[in-house]
């Protein structure tokens, strides 16, 4: 199982998420297309009927403390403002809209953080992102939702700060530490005040440890699963040496997903995820029964 055994009560949806669909497919800001925008709960809905097993939500605060679902820095395009979203109190977001999908008689808003997480409680997991520095008002917000199996939170490896307010906060929600190289595994995975069930994986270049089977096992070995992106940033920047989303639709969802499968990754974060969910299923028509994965045996701390 991922993560330390004395965490294995909060940790088990995620496992059984795991064991259900081996690997899983996030949904980057959920699914923002057509008429949809990104970070909304429909974005969320959209993400699920197209087959993500998590959903990633950004966070954003307003000058007067409320949280949002956005990524800052997007606020020209998006919502027609040249002001950051964080410098606009609360009241002053609610009159904002995302100018792309707003139409008389329904508006897209920027969504307010919480009610959204809590009206799929129980239903989907969360992975909460741009969100670390605003720790000491946010846990304490979303240790109140009682969602904590659900709310996968992470920051990197390096935010020693961010590291040391998780480490003292009572509830242990799960934990994914950004990691550029093996040294930032090691900082965290075993720390016992941190309930680390993954490690997120980046890379600008294929030529990097991350690449090797041998050092995707050895991370299995350590009780925490690997999780990557292939989403295609608007600045060009590769996350993962290159496999992304823009390959998938140039090349074909093999040249992309194929060697992130043959990796032994456990998550891929994407923009499309019918495309990865439509390959991981020709992968086990390929594979057939007999070279299917024993799930339960991959999840086990010997694995």
């Amino acid at each position: 199982m991922f993560g330390q055994p004395r965490f294995a009560d909060i940790n088990s949806r995620i496992n059984d998420a795991f064991a259900q669909a081996g690997t899983l497919i996030v949904a980057h800001r959920g699914t923002g297309h057509g008429s949809i925008a990104d970070n909304t709960a429909l974005a969320v809905k959209a993400a699920l009927l197209s087959g993500a097993d998590m959903v990633e939500i950004d966070v954003a605060a307003s000058r007067d403390g409320e949280f949002f679902c956005f990524h800052d820095g997007y606020e020209p395009e998006v919502l027609g403002i040249d002001t950051n979203l964080q410098t606009l109190t609360a009241a002053e977001i609610d009159r904002v809209s995302h100018i792309w999908v707003d139409r008389p008689g329904r508006r897209a808003q920027v969504e307010r953080l919480l009610p959204l997480l809590e009206s799929f409680r129980g239903r989907t997991l969360f992975n909460i992102d741009r969100s670390w520095w605003r720790w000491p008002q946010l846990l304490r917000a979303l240790r109140a939702l009682g969602m904590t199996d659900q709310l996968i939170l992470k920051c990197p490896a390096w935010e020693e700060a961010a590291l040391s307010r998780l480490r003292e906060f009572s509830v242990k929600f799960p934990f994914i530490p950004i990691c550029a190289s093996p040294d930032d595994v090691y900082r965290t995975v075993g720390d016992p005040e941190l309930n680390t069930v993954g490690v997120e994986l980046i890379t600008t270049t294929s030529h990097h440890p991350w690449f090797s089977p041998e050092v995707i096992e050895e991370f299995h070995g350590l009780g925490v699963f690997c999780f990557i992106n292939t989403e295609t940033l608007t600045t060009g920047v590769p996350l993962f040496g290159g496999y992304d989303d823009e390959l998938a639709i140039v090349e074909g969802p093999a040249a992309a997903f194929g060697p992130l499968f043959d990796l032994g990754v456990d998550a891929i974060q994407t923009d499309w995820p019918w495309l990865v969910r439509d390959y991981r299923a020709t992968r086990r028509r390929q594979d057939g029964p007999e070279a299917a994965t024993d799930i339960a045996a991959a999840l086990s701390p010997a694995s």
